[in-house]
Order: structure tokens, then C-alpha cells, then sequence
């Protein structure tokens, strides 16, 4: 849950600092939380400092896993953020080949009114950033937009509006609409984070209310798409259920409302108590997507086919790394996870953001930044590098540059060993790209790599790698398809042809579709350097996360009781880079 909804203003402190309020969130899930941050057994990764056997990779490219949707890679934005709209940012997340961005935030949708670009409920809405401003930027990104409506403090009639002046008045063609977010956060089950003004705040109450709002939106744009918001399987509140109703959230709302959706909105937060816990938890996604995916088929009938399931917020917040290296390599692998699930898009949260606690991992900084890209910020005597630098996990975001593009085909891949983790696409030009990445910190690994369906050419290949403190992605050619040296904590991106005598026949045709744009290799050999990024905006917002089955949660000790908090989100206010700290205190609650 996005904790970009403050309410307590604070005073502004000296340039270049940041005040900030602690605030602890504690949660639990179904289980033991021991069991679950064990991953899958014997399959788990476990990173050892000897030097590790070859690891086997096989890539089946004659099956196919769908094709990569032109929203697929997408990052959150939000109205708070002053320095949202700025030219910098706009150009690295082109670069990195972002093709969908949320707004109007998280939490903060949930009290934004559109028209006016005010909150509700003593939050704030920096100047320059409203809807207008938000799509200039989307167009000079290239982006697409997903919209979330205000549900908590809003109307079916506010959010048909913002329908017909979107595509309607302004032909902007935003087709993706949110209804509410988090909205199970209200404080029916006992933790208040979201805004929700409706005298009652049941799961029913909601998809009643889901429903009026579809037809309002629809009756002034049919082509429209409406989505739900649903608990992540696993995660608190998902299973819970209130005193006198007859099932959980999910369950509820959909039993009402599934017929009459197009997607559904799940936010992922893993955590992780460990590298080793964070970079472990990609493989848990077959498994959340599956139980979406059974609710969906269970409740919509015939229609459960055309609901789509969007990632709408996701990062490695509530794990030991932000934007250091192991994020760096969670993020690839996170979106590939689920694209490769069929939804429709991952959103990472978050554009800026702001540093939290400085910490150690792996020998690197860690800033403790949700941010992609550095607000410039200082925390605890350790200032962030200068202003729209790309952080780690951006290059891992735009590692996917070397992988994918719209309309691209993803195909089986597995590894024998879970410290490699690989991903692969058949590109429409008739290449294959195989992304492999080593999650361990010291050694390198040697890579073994048999093809079914593929006949990638003789000799050396091109590669695109990201490694640790790097400040570019790296082409070199170096390795042949069959070998090769990954260097430790690294994504290399093999970036094969076809061999002369031809492929077998039974590969994927992937349907052609428009493409994203190509990063630009410099004279140097690499794609981008923090030379783009030039200081330019001010962080604003800490996200309150939900976490899903199996990662960074810690029991509170309570048997039926659990508190839930979050790290407040920084507010720019006033001129120049003061920065203010604004947070959001909650309660303990019971289940």
C-alpha cells in the first residue's frame, strides 16, 4: 500500500536534509512466516562463497509463453512529486523503455480530485503535476496511461467526467481506469491506510459501488477498461473475514462484480529479510498469478477469459535493498515473472521517492530509495548522488531493453540451478534473446546453454550486461550461445541470430505489433551513462507496502492482533530542494 497520502505536516529543515518521524508497520499471513521465507525447499536459492559447478540452462524456443503487451513495463508516478513532469526524467524513462505510467499515485488517489487537483484529507498536489501536465509527459515518454480513480472520496459521476475529458474533449485514449486503491485498507478489517468516506466500507459495499461506477464510465466511452482491486493472495488482508459477512474481500467482490470487469489489480511486495530472500521470491509468482487466475475463472463464467490481471504496484520495498545491486537484479526478473503469467502490465513503484536509512548490502550503499532515480536527498549524515541519477534498479529496469520490445514472443526457459535465473525471447526479426542472471555476489558463473526450436549462429555473441556499481548497460561480444561467464551479481543479455542453415520450424510466430524504441549504444560501447541525469527534482513519497506469501514479514507476537505502519512519504513545499517529511501514524488493529 502506497504511504504517499500524509497528513501531518512537519516544519522544513535545513537544505539538503530530511526530517523524519519513525513509524513501524508489522505484519503477518496465514502460516508461519518462517516457512514461507524458505521459499520452495530444496529449490531456494543458497549462495555459497565456493566456486560453484556450471549451471545448465535450457531455452525452448518453439513454446511460447505470449507475446510481451506495449504496456508491459510501466512505473508509478504520482501528484506529490514536483519534479514528476521534469524533462530528465522524462527522457530516462524512455530510455529504459517504460511504455505505461500510473497516476495519479497510490494512496493519494484515493482522495485526488481531477478537476481541481486537490486533495482530500490534508495531503498535497505540487503544482505542474496535474492530469494535463501528466499526459504531456506520457506522450513525450511514450507511455501509455493507467488512471486510478478516486473511490474514497469520490463519485461514479467525478470519475465519468475525468472519462469524458480524456477521451472525449481531449482524445487522450487513456484506455486502463482503476477503481480505487487498496481500498481493502480502509479500515474494515481493523488497519486504516487508504481514504474511504462510504458510511459502509464492506467488500459488498465496494463492488456495488464498483459497478455504478463501470456504467458511469462506460456510458461516456465504451472501449473503456475497468478494473478491480483484489487483495494479493497470501497477504494480509487476503482470507480475512469480517464479522457477518460470508466470505473474504476477493471472494466478495467478485462474486458480484467479475462479470462485468476487465481486469483485476493486484499489488505485489514481497520484501525480503535477506538478498537471498528478495532474489528468491520471483519464483513465487507462478503461484500468486494461478490463484488469481482461479478466482477470475471461478466467478466471471464465459467472460473470465477477457479479464485481464495488472501489476499496478511492485518494487523490493520492505527488503534490505532499494537501490542497491540486489534490487538491481529482482527487478528484471520480477517483470519477466509475471509477463510471463499473460498480465497485462507491471507497474514498479516508484519514479522519486526519497531515502529512508542508509544501510550496507553487499559492500554498497544502500539508500533505502523506493525512487528509480535519486531525489539527491541526505539521511542520517549520507547524502543520495546528485538529482535524477539513475539508481541501480533503473538499469535493471532497462536491462529489459536488451530483452524485449512490444509484441516480442517469450518463450520457456529453466535453469538447473536457481542462482541463474534466465528469461527468453524470440524477437520479430528473427533473433533470440536469452537474459541470464546471476544472484550471487561473489563468484561468477559458468553458464551451459542448449536450444530446442533454435539454431542460434556460430561463433561469439553480442551481450548487453549490467554490473554491480555499474552506471551503463555494457555491450561487448565475448562467449559463444553455448557458453558462457557471467560475472557476479550481473544480468547478461545474450542477443542471438539465427544460424545460416536455418531454424527448425516448429518456433512461435509472434503477431507484429509496434516496438518500443532501441536504447542507443554510445561510441564507448555502453547504453547510457549518469552523465543523462542532471540534478532536477525534489523526492516526495514513501510507499506503504503489502507484502505477499513469503516475504519480509515478521509476526508481531500478538495472537489475533497486528500493527501496521509505514515509513512516511517526504512533501516538497516551498522553493528550492527543502524537504519535508509527512507521515501518517496507524493504529493497532485485530484481524
Amino acid at each position: 500500500m502506497s504511504s504517499d497520502d500524509p497528513t501531518t505536516a512537519e516544519q522544513p529543515t535545513p537544505r539538503g536534509r530530511t526530517h523524519r518521524r519513525s513509524r513501524t508497520r508489522r505484519r503477518i499471513v496465514a502460516g508461519t512466516v518462517a516457512a514461507l521465507l524458505a521459499g520452495a525447499g530444496a529449490g531456494a536459492l543458497a549462495l555459497s562463497a565456493g566456486a560453484a559447478p556450471t549451471v545448465a540452462v535450457t531455452v525452448n524456443a518453439g513454446t511460447s509463453l505470449g507475446t510481451v503487451p506495449s504496456t508491459g513495463v510501466g512505473l508509478n508516478t504520482a501528484v506529490y512529486d514536483a519534479y514528476m513532469n521534469d524533462a530528465k526524467a522524462a527522457t530516462l524513462m524512455k530510455a529504459a523503455g517504460v511504455r505505461q505510467l500510473r497516476f495519479p499515485g497510490g494512496s493519494v488517489a484515493d482522495a485526488y480530485h481531477w478537476k481541481t487537483h486537490t486533495v482530500t484529507g490534508g495531503s498535497w498536489a505540487a503544482p505542474g503535476t496535474d492530469f494535463d501536465h501528466f499526459m504531456a509527459t506520457a506522450k513525450r515518454v511514450g507511455a501509455q496511461p493507467i488512471i486510478t480513480a478516486n473511490y474514497g472520496s469520490g463519485t461514479p459521476q467525478e470519475a465519468a467526467d475525468w472519462v469524458k475529458y480524456a477521451n472525449v474533449d481531449k482524445h487522450y485514449g487513456v484506455k486502463y481506469w482503476e477503481i480505487g486503491n487498496e481500498v481493502s485498507g480502509n479500515g474494515y478489517y481493523g488497519s486504516k491506510w487508504e481514504v474511504d468516506n462510504h458510511a459502509d466500507k464492506s467488500p459488498r459495499e465496494y463492488a456495488k459501488n464498483l459497478l455504478a461506477y463501470a456504467k458511469a464510465m462506460k456510458a461516456v466511452d465504451p472501449t473503456v477498461k475497468i478494473g478491480a482491486v483484489l487483495n494479493t493472495p497470501g497477504s494480509w488482508p487476503d482470507g480475512v473475514k469480517a464479522a457477518g459477512d460470508d466470505a473474504d474481500w476477493n471472494h466478495t467482490v467478485l462474486s458480484i462484480a467479475a462479470k462485468s470487469i476487465d481486469f483485476v489489480i493486484v499489488h505485489w511486495y514481497p520484501g525480503g529479510s535477506s538478498t537471498v530472500n528478495l532474489l528468491n521470491s520471483p519464483a513465487r509468482i507462478a503461484g500468486t498469478a494461478s490463484a488469481v487466475r482461479s478466482l477470475i475463472n471461478t466467478y466471471a463464467g464465459p467472460h473470465a477469459a477477457s479479464v485481464k490481471i495488472a501489476i499496478t504496484e511492485t518494487s523490493s520495498a520492505d527488503s534490505v535493498a532499494q537501490t542497491s545491486q540486489a534490487a538491481a537484479l529482482f527487478a528484471p526478473d520480477t517483470y519477466m515473472n509475471w509477463l510471463e503469467q499473460g498480465v497485462v502490465s507491471v507497474d514498479w513503484w516508484d519514479l522519486h521517492n526519497g531515502p529512508g536509512k542508509p544501510t550496507t548490502v553487499n559492500g554498497e550503499t544502500d539508500y533505502q530509495d523506493g525512487g528509480v532515480l535519486s531525489v539527491g536527498g541526505c539521511s542520517g549524515g549520507t547524502c543520495e548522488p546528485a538529482r535524477e541519477t539513475p539508481f541501480s534498479t533503473y538499469w535493471g529496469i532497462r536491462s529489459l531493453t536488451s530483452l524485449a520490445q512490444p509484441g516480442d514472443t517469450m518463450v520457456k526457459a529453466s535453469s538447473a540451478n536457481p542462482s541463474v535465473a534466465v528469461h527468453a525471447v524470440r524477437s520479430s526479426n528473427g533473433g533470440l534473446n536469452v537474459m541470464l542472471i546471476n544472484k550471487n555476489p561473489q563468484n561468477a558463473a559458468q553458464v551451459s546453454l542448449s536450444y530446442r526450436g533454435y539454431t542460434p549462429a556460430p561463433g561469439t555473441v553480442r551481450t548487453v550486461s549490467y554490473t554491480k556499481g555499474g552506471t551503463a548497460l555494457t555491450t561487448a561480444t565475448r562467449g559463444t550461445a553455448a557458453a558462457q561467464t557471467l560475472p557476479p551479481y550481473s544480468i547478461t543479455t545474450l542477443q542471438l541470430k539465427p544460424s545460416s542453415a536455418g531454424t527448425r520450424t516448429d518456433t512461435p510466430s509472434p503477431a507484429p505489433t509496434p516496438t518500443a524504441a532501441a536504447p542507443v549504444a554510445s561510441a564507448s560501447g555502453t547504453i547510457g551513462t549518469r552523465a543523462q541525469a542532471s540534478a532536477a527534482g525534489v523526492p516526495v513519497g514513501r510507499p506503504d507496502r503489502s507484502s505477499t506469501a513469503g516475504g519480509g514479514l515478521a509476526s508481531t507476537g500478538m495472537s489475533n492482533a497486528v500493527a501496521y505502519s509505514a515509513l512516511g512519504g517526504l512533501l516538497a513545499l516551498g522553493a528550492g530542494s527543502v524537504l519535508v517529511l509527512r507521515v501518517r501514524s496507524r493504529a493497532t488493529h485485530g484481524r
